[in-house]
């Protein structure tokens, strides 16, 4: 019986895994506040073999909603998003510390923060994203959506031609995929010119 038990246990999580995987593929194909609400959903509610993967990609869900909402209106109503985003990023955080794909999503996500409510630029925020850069560029140094985190950071201090230097590396950087067949795929639709 306990035989059993195990078997469903691990099919289950293998089809939740194939079904993440799948879902993942949809992030650069999303163009709507409500295609990402869609992958927020399954995302949240996946039931993988690495919990934190499925709390990433519902963060990565909630900030890429919030930045198609961005281009369209003033911030002030993303705020909500943005600080579940943070706190669901921080809880995968605290399981994958090193990773870089978690640590350039936090720092994405504090840059939206400051972006969204432009009233409140705290030094606390900048630190993070500090860290988060440091962390990232320790562990994956030609990751594009590190090359993207630092173009939007150059961009919101007035820097706009390095920005668009860092927007064309990461262009070129999500051109040549990672051999690693693990490594996110999505960002490329933060590049403000494609």
């Amino acid at each position: 019986m306990s035989f059993l038990i195990v078997n469903y246990w691990a099919e289950a999580q293998t089809f939740s895994d194939k079904a993440l995987t799948q879902a993942v593929l949809q992030l650069n194909a999303s163009k709507t506040a409500n295609d990402y609400d869609n992958l927020f959903n399954k995302f949240s509610g996946a039931k993988t073999s690495e919990t934190w993967q499925s709390s990433y990609y519902a963060a990565v869900a909630l900030y890429l909603k919030n930045e198609t909402l961005l281009k369209k209106s003033a911030g002030a109503s993303l705020m909500d998003d943005n600080a579940l985003a943070r706190k669901i990023a921080a809880g995968a955080w605290t399981v994958q510390r090193d990773n870089a794909e978690i640590n350039i999503l936090l720092g994405l996500l504090y840059v939206q923060k400051i972006q969204i409510d432009s009233s409140q630029s705290s030094q606390p925020d900048q630190d993070i994203i500090s860290q988060s850069i440091a962390k990232a560029e320790a562990n994956s140094v030609n990751n594009p959506r590190l090359a993207v985190l630092q173009a939007k950071i150059k961009e919101k201090s007035g820097d706009k031609s390095n920005a668009d230097i860092l927007y064309r590396k990461a262009l070129s950087e999500f051109s040549n995929p990672s051999s690693d067949s693990k490594s996110p795929t999505w960002g490329k639709q933060l590049i403000p010119f494609q």
